[in-house]
């Protein structure tokens, strides 16, 4: 099997070594497994291309490349440069360091690798692990990820749903924020939404006296709906979350053309 794997933490990034060293058990000896991965950390581009400037790309060492662009960029790179046209089994991106639940799946970087893999016709999985107490501190924060990601993986290409739409199925997985010896199982989930937390910004002041704006976050750890990735990952379970890069509001077709006549 030949695996292409990106992220969006970049190239040094430690979730990015757990994520190689599964997909060196997926694809298994005879196979092959190619990183291409940021330069530098691209976290909060979601599913951005470079499409108005050039990117500079570089080889690290046999099948590994940084290239100076985003997670989606660098499964292009990947695709129609590193790989010349001889097409991956499987594309994983992450693993991201934090969770890419609920409505931070719309800013993730990493989401959006997969998302692009998926929309060049391939099989897509992205990959996050959440972090909280019991896990942050810990000297491997990854170690649910390391320690259930390969299983994650073999239980998608066996059992998943890989369909050949325009908008191909691909997978959104979030590792609960807890050792590996306490994750609890997986849960087929929907993408929740935390209901109080936003971003934001931050004013700075630089030592120059120039004002600056940081972007902050929200709160990670509030709860969801039942059934959803981020409720299921707080519960102490791996999220499986289908996914298509489709953003109809397909359940508003219908009520809008009533009211439009048709």
């Amino acid at each position: 099997m030949r695996i292409l794997v990106t992220n969006d933490d970049g190239i040094n990034a430690p979730g990015l070594a757990v994520l190689e060293a599964i997909a060196a058990e997926i694809a298994g000896p005879q196979g092959e497994v190619w990183v291409v991965a940021p330069a530098f950390e691209q976290s909060g581009v979601a599913h951005k291309i470079s499409y108005t400037h050039p990117m500079m790309i570089a080889r690290l060492g046999p099948r590994r490349y940084a290239a100076e662009g985003s997670p989606a960029d660098c499964v292009l790179a990947g695709l129609y440069d590193v790989l010349e046209g001889a097409r991956p089994d499987l594309v994983l991106s992450g693993v991201n360091r934090g969770n890419n639940a609920a409505e931070n799946v719309l800013y993730s970087g990493t989401v959006g690798g997969a998302m692009e893999a998926a929309l060049q016709g391939l099989r897509a999985v992205a990959l996050s692990q959440y972090y909280g107490p019991e896990n942050r501190d810990m000297p491997d924060p990854f170690d649910a990820a390391a320690g259930h990601g390969t299983a994650t993986i073999r239980a998608l290409l066996d059992q998943g749903l890989w369909d050949q739409g325009d908008y191909r199925l691909f997978y959104n997985v979030n590792f609960p924020p807890l050792p590996a010896a306490d994750v609890r199982g997986t849960r087929i989930t929907r993408q929740g939404y935390r209901k109080e937390s936003f971003f934001g910004v931050k004013p700075h002041i630089s030592p120059s006296g120039r004002r600056f704006l940081w972007i902050t976050g929200g709160p990670q750890h509030l709860p969801t709906a039942p059934g959803t990735d981020a409720a299921a990952n707080l519960e102490g379970y791996i999220s499986v979350t289908p996914m298509r890069a489709d953003l109809t509001a397909h359940d508003a077709l219908g009520p809008l053309a009533d009211r439009f006549g048709g």
